[in-house]
């Protein structure tokens, strides 16, 4: 393939994910902003987590995180906690009430989704299920400083992932 042709099929593939990125956002956490949602999300993939952690996870700034844990502190989501030994280091962990809004929103997302599937003939879903492996290839940290970004928006769909078996997630 020459790299003309690669560069049309990047800008293409680029299209198509941020398009059905953006339908399972819609169809995802409802009352949450993408920020928050992303910021929930990332709790409950990594948390407990320091606000810096997690600042750093969304690649954010500290008084934008500290805004959005506000929001979902308020909202019953997280949940603060003093370190033991050092009282000047916060946590913040999901609250019951957002380990089910996460399991609620990837349960919509997962709906709308395999509604979709549905529609497509029976070849075209084994032709998506044959190239989920490229896919997620191509989703991966590149190994060095060109693929050292921890997350963001982007981490959001990593963090919507099945939890592996037998993991705490």
């Amino acid at each position: 393939m020459s790299s003309a042709d690669q560069a049309e099929l990047a800008a293409q593939l680029r299209l198509t994910v941020t398009r059905l990125a953006r339908q399972l956002r819609q169809n995802g956490h409802r009352g949450l902003s993408p920020t928050l949602a992303a910021a929930l999300a990332t709790i409950g993939r990594h948390g407990p987590l320091t606000l810096g952690a997690l600042a750093e996870h969304e690649q954010v700034a500290r008084p934008t995180v500290t805004k959005a844990v506000d929001r979902l502190e308020a909202d019953g989501l997280v949940a603060r906690s003093a370190d033991p030994t050092d009282r000047r280091i916060t946590y913040v962990a999901l609250t019951a009430a957002g380990r089910a809004s996460l399991d609620e929103a990837r349960s919509r997302k997962d709906a709308w989704l395999a509604t979709r599937l549905s529609a497509l003939a029976a070849d075209e879903v084994a032709l998506l299920a044959g190239v989920l492996p490229l896919l997620e290839r191509l989703g991966a940290p590149a190994a060095g400083p060109a693929g050292s970004s921890v997350g963001g928006p982007v981490a959001e769909a990593a963090a919507d992932a099945p939890a592996p078996a037998g993991s705490a997630r």
